[in-house]
Formats: C-alpha cells, sequence, structure tokens
C-alpha cells in the first residue's frame, strides 16, 4: 500500500517556555539557529519607507513563533549610510532612521522576554569618513595625531600623485584616496579597503585598541548577548603595507592570505575581547545580569566572526577557544547544489571545527549574496551575485531542499530574513534606485547586492505589502503580496511552514543540533544520505526522482514523498528527514 506525504505536514507550534529553556543554556551558540535582520528592510514604524527598531520589537513574537533562538541586527548605529550603516559614525549612538538608543534598549529587553537574545553587529575594521576621528584628522593637516589612527602615507611619483602601494578596494579602484589639505593642496593618501567613505582604522595604534574595547563594554551593559565582526579578518595589515604586485586582486580573494587580509595578528585582538566578554554574566541566565552587567554566573554572550579566509582550516584559527565561539562557513555558502562537492564541504568543515572544539555554521544566504532560491534557479558557476532570476520552480525546489539539509547538519545554522518565505532576489530593479556603493564603481564587487535587501513583504496587500505605511525605500514586486507571511500562514505545504516545522522538530529531536560528526549512509549517485543517532536526513540534489529504503517514521519532506512496502520515491531536488525511533 503507497502512502503520499506532503511536503509538510502541521507544524509543532514552538511555545514560548521551549524557547527560553534553549535560551537559558550557557552553551545556546553551539546549536542556535540565528536569524540576520536587516533594519532598513525588515519593519518600518513611523511609515517614512525605512525599517527601523521599533519596527523590529514589534515583530519579536514572529521570530519567536517562527523558532529561532536569536536575532543578529546589521548596523543601526549613526552613519552617512554611505554603505548602509557599514560606515559607523559614533558606535555608541543610534541612527535617526532607526531610532533611538531608547529603542535599542526595549528591543533588548523585549527580546529577553520572549526567550530570544541580541547579536548586534560590530565594525571594527573601518570608520565613517564622518567619524570624528577623522574628520579632525583631515582637518589638523599632516602631522595630526590623530592620522596615526588611520593609514596616512605620502603618495608615491615626484609629487605624490600616485597612491603609496598597489591594493585595490573590494568595491573597485584604488584602494587609496588623496586628501585636500587644510590649505588646499593635493595631500596625503587614506586607505579604504571599501569605501572612500570607510578609512580603515590602523590597529597598531594603541588608541584604537583602547575604543573597541570600551566600545565592547557600552553594549554588554545594555545587555546585548553578543557581536558578529565585520571584516573580522581584515584589521591588521603587513607590515609596511607591501605591494601585492597583481592586478585585479578581487579574483585573488578566498584563495590566498592577503597582505590586507587574515593576517596572524588579528588573533591577539580578539584574544584580548574574549578576556572582556568572559567577564559578562549571561543577560538570560537563572538570575539574569548584575546592575553593571557584570556578575558570577558568566557565559552565554559570543562573538561571530565574519572571515573570508582562503581555507576552512584557517577559518578554524578564529575559533579557538580562547577567542571567538562561530565563524560564518562561507565556504558552504558558495557550494553548488551537488551532493559529492556538499559532502566535501561537510567534511572538511566538522575536521576543521573538531580540533578547535568550536561548532560548525551552516548559511545559505545573508545581505551580501544573491538570495540562494535565486542562486539555485541558474547554472553552477555564476558566483554568489548574480544578475538573472533563472528558473523560479526549481530554484525555490532547492531552496527548500537545501534548508533542510543544513538545518540537519551538527552546529549552528543562520537564517537570512525572508528566505522563510522563499523570496527570490529582486533582479530587476531600475538603476536609478540602486544604493550598493559597489553598483557606481567599477572593477569591484558586481555591486547587486541591493536585490536580496529589498524591503519582505508582511501582508498581501498595502503600500509596500505590510512593511509600513508609507512605500519602501526599495521597490517591491508585485508578485510579493502571496510570498508574504499572512498569505503562507497556516498554509499546508508553504514554504513559512516549513520553517516552522522544521525549527520545531529540530528543537525537540535529541539528535538535532549540537555536535562535530555525521555518519554517511550508502546512496545513489548525486543523493546525500546522513545518519545522526534515530535521525536520518536524505537529500536528493539530481533532476531525477530516486527510490530508496524508508528509514523510519517520516518526520518532514520539502516536496511529495511517496512510500510504499519500506521504500520511498524522493522527487528531483527533494530532501526528507525521518527518526528511526
Amino acid at each position: 500500500m503507497s502512502q503520499q506525504h506532503s511536503a509538510a505536514p502541521a507544524p509543532t507550534p514552538t511555545t514560548a517556555s521551549a524557547v527560553a529553556t534553549v535560551a537559558r543554556r550557557r552553551d545556546w551558540w553551539r546549536d542556535a539557529v540565528i536569524y540576520q535582520v536587516y533594519p532598513r528592510s525588515f519593519a518600518d514604524s513611523n511609515g517614512d519607507g525605512m525599517g527601523d527598531l521599533e519596527g523590529v520589537r514589534t515583530r519579536l513574537p514572529y521570530l519567536r513563533d517562527l523558532g529561532v533562538d536569536a536575532v543578529w541586527l546589521s548596523p543601526f548605529y549613526a552613519s552617512p549610510q554611505a554603505d548602509a550603516g557599514y560606515d559607523v559614525a559614533d558606535y555608541r549612538a543610534v541612527d535617526p532612521m532607526f531610532g533611538t538608543l531608547l529603542d535599542a534598549d526595549a528591543l533588548i529587553r523585549d527580546a529577553h522576554r520572549l526567550g530570544l537574545r541580541i547579536i548586534v553587529d560590530l565594525v571594527p575594521n573601518h570608520s565613517s569618513d564622518q567619524h570624528e576621528w577623522f574628520r579632525r584628522a583631515v582637518a589638523e593637516g599632516p602631522g595630526s595625531p590623530l592620522r596615526e589612527r588611520y593609514h596616512f602615507r605620502p603618495g608615491k611619483g615626484s609629487h605624490g600623485e600616485l597612491p603609496p602601494n598597489d591594493w585595490e578596494s573590494i568595491f573597485g579602484g584604488p584602494a587609496w584616496t588623496r586628501v585636500t589639505e587644510p590649505d588646499g593642496t593635493p595631500g596625503e593618501w587614506y586607505l579604504h579597503l571599501f569605501a572612500p567613505e570607510q578609512p580603515d582604522f590602523n590597529w597598531e595604534h594603541p588608541a584604537v585598541g583602547d575604543e573597541f574595547r570600551s566600545i565592547l563594554r557600552f553594549w554588554l551593559d545594555m545587555g546585548v548577548d553578543g557581536f558578529r565582526i565585520d571584516v573580522a579578518h581584515g584589521m591588521v595589515k603587513a607590515e609596511g603595507l607591501p605591494d601585492l604586485g597583481s592586478h585585479e586582486q578581487l579574483k585573488l580573494l578566498g584563495n590566498d592570505v592577503m597582505p590586507f587580509f587574515d593576517q596572524d595578528g588579528v588573533h591577539d585582538i580578539y584574544r584580548q575581547w574574549r578576556l572582556i566578554l568572559d567577564e559578562y554574566s549571561d543577560p538570560m541566565g537563572p538570575e539574569g545580569p548584575s546592575a553593571e552587567g557584570r556578575g558570577r554566573e558568566t557565559g552565554g554572550r559570543i562573538f561571530v566572526a565574519e572571515a573570508w579566509t582562503p581555507t576552512i582550516e584557517r577559518t578554524a584559527n578564529y575559533v579557538r577557544p580562547d577567542e571567538l565561539h562561530q565563524a560564518f562557513n562561507f565556504q558552504y555558502l558558495g557550494t553548488h547544489w551537488d551532493a559529492e562537492e556538499l559532502r566535501e564541504v561537510v567534511d572538511r568543515t566538522l575536521d576543521a571545527m573538531r580540533p578547535v572544539k568550536a561548532p560548525a555554521t551552516w548559511v545559505l544566504s545573508n545581505h551580501d549574496v544573491t538570495r540562494h532560491a535565486t542562486r539555485f534557479a541558474n547554472p553552477p558557476g555564476l558566483g554568489t551575485q548574480i544578475r538573472q532570476a533563472g528558473d523560479r520552480a526549481l530554484g525555490l525546489r532547492r531552496a527548500r531542499a537545501a534548508t533542510l539539509l543544513m538545518l540537519a547538519l551538527p552546529g549552528s545554522a543562520y537564517v537570512y530574513q525572508g528566505e522563510e518565505l522563499g523570496l527570490p532576489d529582486v533582479v530587476d530593479l531600475p538603476d536609478e534606485v540602486r544604493q550598493d556603493p559597489a553598483y557606481f564603481r567599477g572593477a569591484g564587487q558586481d555591486g547587486f547586492r541591493d536585490g536580496c535587501r529589498v524591503p519582505i513583504p508582511w501582508t498581501r496587500t498595502g503600500s509596500s505589502y505590510g512593511f509600513g505605511d508609507g512605500g519602501s525605500w526599495l521597490p517591491q514586486p508585485d508578485s510579493w503580496g502571496e510570498l508574504s507571511v499572512e498569505a503562507q500562514t497556516g498554509v499546508p505545504g508553504s514554504t513559512l511552514e516549513l520553517y516552522r516545522a522544521a525549527l520545531a522538530i529540530r528543537r525537540t529531536q535529541p539528535d538535532l543540533g549540537a555536535g562535530d560528526a555525521v555518519e554517511w549512509l550508502r546512496a545513489p549517485e548525486g543523493v546525500l544520505a546522513l545518519r545522526r543517532g534515530e535521525f536520518v536526513c536524505v537529500a536528493n540534489t539530481t533532476a531525477e526522482s530516486v527510490a530508496l529504503p524508508a528509514y523510519g517514521r517520516m518526520l518532514l519532506s520539502s516536496g511529495e514523498v511517496t512510500e510504499s512496502d519500506g521504500e520511498a520515491k524522493l522527487p528531483a531536488d527533494t530532501t526528507v528527514w525521518w527518526t528511526t525511533g
């Protein structure tokens, strides 16, 4: 007798008590599902078309019910917004477009009451050119002590008209900009690995380290649960700032250690930071934090590294026991939907993290790459910024299957806002609305990051599909309404209900979550089958249906699966969860 199973059974609600129980574990981060909020595109509370902290706060119950453990907030600091807030003018202030410090405090407190932790972005590699230090450094002219806190250098050439070295900006063009001195003459050059509005700090200067240790304490005292460290691999530069000796340097990233990235000196910084973090009590511990945020029961607060390194093994250096807690697994993010490639990167990741006793992390999308529902809709080899929509149905089918595979792996997982709705990238934004700084500079990143930053839809109708009452800062497609939270809630088989069911099962299945190994089972070519205790996950990455044994009671599947006489038939691009218990 055959039996057909729908893509997602009725979801098991995630209760507030279950969320709180997990969140209050001191080692919660070892198996956490962390949800990235891009504040300007999540929810707008005041109708100005821009998301804000109050908007995030009002939507926290949605995230609690989704079943995530923590919320990572992209930057909301005071900023001219030359790079969407990653150009910080004041690290202790909230930009007015997002609200106030009181709004940040209310968001943190409400999140903790709901059993959610809050991780904030920290941007230590560079500041805004409107930061007080940099403005004074330029205004005071050559010889200003403040110039030593950045990388100011005289230019090459007979009149200093050439950059000090051949480094190129990640956003395109030279990594140096020449300033006009107070007397109106062309002067020194300053280093910016990203936009000219983002001058790099000189971490060899003690004042820089002092300042960031103070910034850490400011936000820890407010009660945040951790920090995601932007460009964690970039703060220390090779001594003497040597020429690289090649052009099109962006193509070399991820293949070799660069004189401006992944220098060994960054690890000394993180060892100092870890000492500070470990002083603090857990704000969600049994008794909460002390009045100053510090107490006897320390732990529970974490660092997460955005560290682009040549190998997973070098990434592991960032999460040694006395440094950071997690590091993003970008090698996994960039892997094609291919069983052999996926198995290799999973094995390499687990092998690299095991010696340092750090959890692996798994991520499919974020604010810097094309959403995986669109990446998987296109042929492999196009990179992580794609300009074409591809086969939408294929991309969504693979994205759902990839999500179940990711959530089955040992360690911690990251979910980017809107991926639980199956949102595609918006690849046809008009040029005049784009705001990615890389889009306006030649030879750098493709500059199409705006496509994954379009505000997410909450309702079927409205000026911005429930995002806010005043439209949205980037235009939303006409199809957004049917992808909204309202349209998918309670609909069996919808992507939202698939995520809710998967996260509820992950929370209750003892063999899911933390761990450092999987048992690979024999499977047909193009199929991944892994066991973790009594849990089995099978992912068919091929374009054809496959038949294989039914491993037990089916928990969840990303597509329609038929079982008959102990055998299961998996459609193309489908992942299934079973329990043998």
